[in-house]
């Protein structure tokens, strides 16, 4: 969810905070919404990276991603989100929208929902028991709203809801005469979420039917086994005593607020076998420290098993800070596992690279990806523009395509279904991949009341 320019910034305070001036007290009670509790917090300059019991949230000045998984109740929490926005992110307030009994919202820029069709859809709560519920659910808080389903109805596939540009909120049915709903406008001279839009990219791998081999890494048992082992390596090694649950997370020794000490929260077991299983079965080198200095890895691994972990890349040329975000649900009976990031391809390595070694790790019987790219604007797409702009156009066109070719050969997989999308402001690829060897089952139907 993107919001505009915060106070501070139209008042050319040297540091908007926006939405990263929220307490974190609001932003538990909002999860609280949610089904979702706090692990942990990683804070960087211009994004607090959250780790939940239930997945992750992700904030920054003027956005804010929140991904959840299980039975948890996402959309419960978003008119609380639209309050807290306008309470104490400093936005523009809103008369409120009929939904959530709030008294004051905060229009956002523009708004996306997404998430693959359910596993279990009986196991689900409301409003998530059908996309028809949830897609009604959005239309109460959003005018102008847009919902998608891509792929097949009777096999994989991936919904999506989008609002245009300058969501406006959805009036009270009886608004008070002194009551008027304002549109947020993002003046000419601040330009901090149209140019973030206008780069924006996520990729999105989604993947189930796990290898029960590779499915045992993110066990306890596993991973505490790992630990053992490494912790009598060392010994023999340094002839020294070496406690394994020293560190927590992978290069995290600046996370602490006084030099190398870390937060208490940042102590616990679960993040200290959650680091083993980060660095033993190679998620830390989808992006690693050595070629992405600053980046951090926060990671938990549950009781009996299950992982999740949230990564804070810093862009190299001094922009924004990028994430990944990693959660698996590893019991054979409803294998997942999910990697999503928005570390642009120019500054971060090929979809196909990225794609070849998230898979490898997990080797799913089944996945799907979803490259979700802002388009270039206009200026850039037209002849008129200037000329190294054009030739800039004409670079990410060849490099789109090599990409493309790229993704077509995923090792040991067969690519099965290709949709593309031309949306407002984005471009969609969908991509639904089977593994060689893997025998299948019965398709799963769409869920009921589409």
């Amino acid at each position: 969810m993107w919001f505009g320019p915060s106070p501070q910034n139209l008042l050319g305070c040297t540091e908007p905070l926006g939405l990263k001036a929220v307490p974190v007290e609001a932003w538990k009670d909002m999860l609280d919404l949610v089904n979702c509790k706090v692990l942990s917090i990683v804070k960087s300059d211009d994004v607090d990276a959250y780790l939940l019991s239930e997945s992750s949230m992700f904030v920054w000045p003027h956005k804010l991603i929140l991904k959840t998984c299980g039975t948890t109740t996402l959309l419960s929490g978003l008119p609380r989100l639209l309050e807290i926005a306008a309470l104490y992110g400093g936005f523009p307030k809103s008369a409120a929208p009929p939904s959530g009994g709030i008294s004051v919202a905060a229009a956002p820029y523009r708004v996306f929902y997404s998430r693959k069709n359910f596993l279990f859809p009986d196991r689900q709560r409301g409003p998530h028991r059908s996309w028809r519920d949830e897609v009604k659910a959005m239309d109460q808080l959003f005018l102008g709203g847009s919902a998608y389903m891509i792929g097949k109805m009777n096999g994989e596939h991936w919904y999506l809801y989008l609002t245009e540009p300058y969501t406006m909120l959805t009036p009270p049915a009886s608004p008070k005469p002194e009551t008027q709903t304002k549109v947020l406008r993002v003046p000419e001279e601040m330009n901090a979420v149209r140019s973030g839009y206008e780069h924006d990219e996520t990729l999105e791998i989604l993947m189930t039917d796990l290898d029960e081999e590779n499915a045992k890494q993110f066990y306890l048992d596993h991973a505490s086994a790992v630990a053992e082992a490494r912790h009598r390596k060392l010994e023999q090694e340094n002839n020294d005593h070496f406690d394994v649950f020293s560190n927590t997370s992978s290069d995290m020794s600046d996370a602490g607020s006084d030099g190398d000490q870390l937060p208490p929260e940042l102590t616990t077991e679960g993040h200290a076998l959650g680091t083993v299983v980060t660095e033993s079965c190679g998620l830390a080198d989808v992006y690693p420290a050595s070629k992405y200095p600053g980046s951090r890895i926060d990671s938990y691994l549950f009781t009996p098993c299950g992982y999740s972990a949230n990564g804070v890349i810093p862009s190299p040329d001094g922009g924004s800070t990028h994430y990944f975000t990693v959660h698996v649900t590893p019991e054979p009976h409803c294998s997942y596992a999910s990697f999503e990031t928005n570390v642009p391809q120019l500054k971060g390595r090929d979809t196909a690279d990225i794609v070849n070694h998230v898979v490898d790790i997990f080797k799913p019987g089944r996945f799907s990806v979803t490259l979700f790219e802002a388009k270039p604007s206009l200026d850039k797409a037209t002849p008129a523009g200037n000329t190294d702009e054009v030739e800039d156009l004409k670079m990410l066109q060849r490099r789109a395509a090599r990409r493309d070719a790229k993704m077509e050969h995923i090792k040991g997989y067969r690519r099965i279904d290709r949709i593309v999308h031309d949306l407002d402001g984005y471009d969609l690829v969908f991509r639904y991949y089977e593994r060689n060897d893997w025998k299948g089952g019965a398709p799963r139907i769409g869920e009921h009341a589409l």
